[in-house]
Formats: C-alpha cells, sequence, structure tokens
C-alpha cells in the first residue's frame, strides 16, 4: 500500500479512482474501464512529475523522511555481497540504531556502516528510529580502525535525524563518543566515501560523513539542525519549520553548490520510495565511481586532502 506526503493528496485521490475502476473491472468481468483507468494514470504520472520538480526544501525533508524509502539494509544485502555484521563497542552494548560490517563490493573488501531506522513500529523501536547512542558511535569507530588497519575502504550510508539525546546518552559521554568518530574519520588512511539516504542530521550525521566524497540522493537532507528544531530556537515556533528549511540550505542540490556535497545521486520520478530498486542501481553506480577515485591514493594522500577539503569548506556561495 502507497503511503503518500501531505503534498501527495491529490496524486493520492487521481490514483485511488484508477485503482476503483480497476477493482470494479475485477469484479465485473463485463465492464470495459481500461481506457478511463489508463487517463487517469497518465494525469497521475505528468501531476506526480510536476510534484517533483518543484519541491520546496521543506517537501523535501517530508520526503527524505519517507517510511516507505530504502534504508541502510536494503543497501547492503542489495548492493554487497558476503556481508558480515559486527556487533558491539566491546565496553558497553551493541547499538542496534548502527549496523556495519565487513563485506565485499565488486568482489573487493571493505568495511560497511550505516544508520537503520526500521521499517514498522516494532522495528523502529528494536532500532530506536536510527538515533545512535554512544556506543553505536563506538562500535563505528571501532570497524573504521579495523579497516584502517587491513587497508579496506570505508563506506557509511547515513540516515538519522541525529543523535539520541536522552539522559542515559548524556551520561555515557555522547558529545564525546561523536567527536571521536568525527576525528576517526578525518584520521583514515583508507578512503572513506559517505552517502547520504535520507536525513543527515545534526552531529549524528557528521560523525559517518567527514568522508573523502560525500554524496547525497537527490531528495536527501544534509543539516546542523532539523527545521523544526532551529524554528523553535530561532522563532520559538516549530510552525515555521518551512521558512527554516529555507533558511538551512539543506538540499543536495544547495550543498552541491557550496562544496558541502560532492555528488548528487538521482532519484527516479516521485523519489527512491516508488522505485528503490532503480535507487539502488544509481546509489551502486555512483559508489563504484567513486571508490575507483580513490583506491590508488596513498593514505598520506588521502588524508591531507580530506583535511583541505573540510578547511576550504565555506569558501563557496549559492552565487
Amino acid at each position: 500500500m502507497q503511503n503518500y506526503l501531505e503534498f501527495e493528496k491529490p496524486l493520492a485521490e487521481i490514483e485511488g479512482k484508477a485503482e476503483e475502476l480497476r477493482a470494479m473491472a475485477r469484479q465485473n468481468p463485463e465492464m470495459d474501464v481500461e481506457k478511463e483507468a489508463q487517463a487517469l494514470d497518465k494525469k497521475a504520472q505528468d501531476l506526480l512529475v510536476d510534484l517533483y520538480q518543484k519541491l520546496t526544501p521543506w517537501r523535501k525533508c517530508q520526503v527524505a523522511r519517507h517510511p516507505d524509502r530504502p534504508q541502510c539494509s536494503d543497501y547492503i544485502n542489495a548492493i554487497f555481497t558476503e556481508y558480515t555484521p559486527l556487533a558491539g563497542d566491546r565496553n558497553f552494548a551493541d547499538d542496534y540504531a548502527v549496523m556495519g560490517g565487513l563485506a565485499r563490493l565488486n568482489d573487493k573488501p571493505v568495511m560497511v556502516i550505516g544508520h537503520e531506522k526500521g521499517k514498522d513500529t516494532k522495528s523502529r523501536i528494536h532500532h530506536n528510529f536510527g538515533m545512535a547512542r554512544p556506543e553505536g558511535y563506538r562500535k563505528a569507530i571501532r570497524l573504521m580502525d579495523m579497516a584502517d588497519r587491513f587497508g579496506l575502504p570505508v563506506i557509511t550510508l547515513v540516515d538519522t535525524q541525529g543523535a539520541y539525546p536522552g539522559k542515559g546518552a548524556e551520561e555515557r559521554g555522547q558529545s564525546e563518543a561523536i567527536a571521536r568518530s568525527t576525528e576517526k574519520c578525518l584520521s583514515l588512511g583508507v578512503p572513506l566515501i559517505s552517502i547520504i539516504i535520507g536525513e543527515g542530521g545534526s552531529g549524528g550525521a557528521v560523525a559517518f560523513a567527514t568522508a573523502d566524497k560525500l554524496a547525497m540522493l537527490e531528495h536527501s537532507v544534509y543539516s546542523v539542525i532539523s527545521p523544526e528544531g532551529c524554528a523553535s530556537i530561532l522563532w520559538k515556533d516549530a510552525g515555521k519549520m518551512r521558512e527554516a528549511a529555507e533558511a538551512l540550505r539543506l538540499t543536495a542540490q544547495d550543498l552541491k553548490k557550496l562544496g558541502v556535497a560532492d555528488v548528487v545521486i538521482p532519484e527516479p520520478i516521485g523519489g527512491a520510495q516508488r522505485n528503490t530498486e532503480d535507487t539502488i542501481q544509481n546509489v551502486k553506480a555512483a559508489l563504484d565511481e567513486m571508490l575507483g577515485q580513490l583506491e590508488k591514493k596513498k593514505p598520506d594522500t588521502l588524508r591531507k586532502g580530506r583535511r583541505k577539503k573540510y578547511l576550504d569548506m565555506g569558501s563557496k556561495s549559492l552565487v
């Protein structure tokens, strides 16, 4: 069953009418409604194209959060082979919001790490809605250390609204864990590629995405704070999230111009949630290209290039 976003309601009505006609025809084979249904299909497709060509930053936030978008586990299962999950930070616990392990990409060994949000109520609670605790970041550090030791490229798949803000997480050193993970990203002597597949929220995303190459799916977002949080701070009104989304410049297109994102990966019309298979293939093609650009570089060259990239950040404008 298709989940529709708020701005997709007119589309839902048209597609619903087409399905109603076909349901009537299934119940009464003598009815010939295919011509009318196809006309509605064309109208729906035209509207879909129009809607997604004119997405505002706030609507892009809604698409990035769509519950049907492919998640980290979907990409791992479809793109990588011989995936062997590795658990725990060897200190406190395993964090189910962060998954990672050894795998092969085109038969080349890599380390893949990512946020997992969950797909239904039970799994979302299990994965803490993709919000990592300190042990999640320490697990990521452990896996990046292992990759560095054995010369394996690191691939991170980012999809989180931010690090978990709970009392227990703060008591266990949330900010320190995020800082250490960011530091580890900068110090790696192996290629580090990060892809924002949905939301890239705050330090919880930066801790995985301080990479040689940062790619973003076309309708993903990446920001220091959520639009609702920004609106609450600036205007004391979370309802001004549309204005905040505009001001934050959080879209892939703006961040590419600003030099934060290196690659924008196209999504099918209607977003990744409408065609998971094509989206995953687009991500795989981008991964192959970026890894090819980095895999021959020496450790010192990678570290220097990464450092320069982040020191230069902020020097570009949208003009």
